[in-house]
């Protein structure tokens, strides 16, 4: 599973941040992006979890 962000839509709620810290990172400017874009199949569950609590529907599954 490959995992991205969208620049353009994230607002830095950081809730994919909250639930999986492994993946994912604030920028200096307050918005996330994906520090591993290959999802180990561990944290698969979590990448889900974070796609779907994200309010802005920023993150994106390839």
């Amino acid at each position: 599973m490959k995992v991205g962000v969208d620049a353009d839509r994230c607002r830095g709620h950081g809730v994919c941040l909250g639930l999986c810290p492994e993946v994912f990172s604030l920028t200096d400017d307050g918005y996330a992006e994906a520090v591993v874009t290959e999802v180990p199949g561990h944290l698969e569950a979590q990448v889900r979890e974070a796609v779907q609590s994200c309010p802005e529907s920023a993150i994106v599954i390839e």
